[in-house]
């Protein structure tokens, strides 16, 4: 089994966590999507992520 490749992802988080990237002592996760996974991590550990296919995903955030 391959690991997704999110080398070249843009990751995302919210607006609200700040500017600086995990800085000022907030805990944020990142996203990015891609074809066919979407991937969750950690904005101040960078690696590894988590990856979700994009019905996995909508199931998830369904039931948040």
């Amino acid at each position: 089994m391959t690991s997704p490749d999110f080398s070249t992802a843009t990751w995302r988080k919210s607006t609200r966590s700040g500017s600086s990237n995990g800085g000022g002592g907030t805990n944020c996760v990142e996203v990015a999507f891609s074809s066919p996974h979407v991937g969750v991590r950690d904005s101040k550990n960078l690696g590894p992520e988590l990856a979700f296919t994009h019905a996995a995903w909508r199931h998830w955030l369904q039931h948040l």
